[in-house]
């Protein structure tokens, strides 16, 4: 039987976490508009910069701040234009941080396959901002 575009989306958004750097989470994020693939990202240091995976994490507060989150990621590698109007694939529900960000790029649904501690204010932020949240 043939797979939904959303269980196709989230199998690349899947094997695209795979790229990721961090031990801790690896975590991979698609841009999709009119069932066209316009980006990926994943978490991982900014290029040239020494990968969680080979000098280890830098911890604050509990988090990894080695690494640019996927959503940002996947956000660079598009253009303002290919937002409008797109839905934004990632294996975890964005950090408010990421919220914050996709709250101004014109996405207009975020899709997720798990969930991120404490996403209330993300939950929040995002649906003030008329941005549909769908778990897979």
């Amino acid at each position: 039987m043939r797979k939904s575009w959303d269980e196709y989306w989230f199998d690349l958004v899947a094997a695209t976490a795979e790229r990721g750097t961090c031990p801790r989470r690896q975590v991979g994020a698609l841009l999709v508009k009119s069932n066209t693939l316009l980006a990926t990202g994943y978490n991982g240091s900014p290029s040239g910069h020494p990968q969680c995976d080979e000098v280890g994490c830098e911890i604050e507060n509990d988090h990894c701040v080695r690494t640019i989150h996927a959503e940002i990621n996947v956000l660079i590698r598009s253009t303002p234009e290919q937002q409008q109007g797109a839905t934004l694939y990632t294996t975890d529900f964005p950090c408010r941080r990421c919220s914050q960000v996709i709250a101004n790029t014109g996405i207009i649904e975020v899709r997720y396959w798990r969930d991120y501690r404490n996403a209330e204010r993300s939950i929040e932020l995002l649906e003030l901002s008329g941005i549909s949240i769908k778990p897979s």
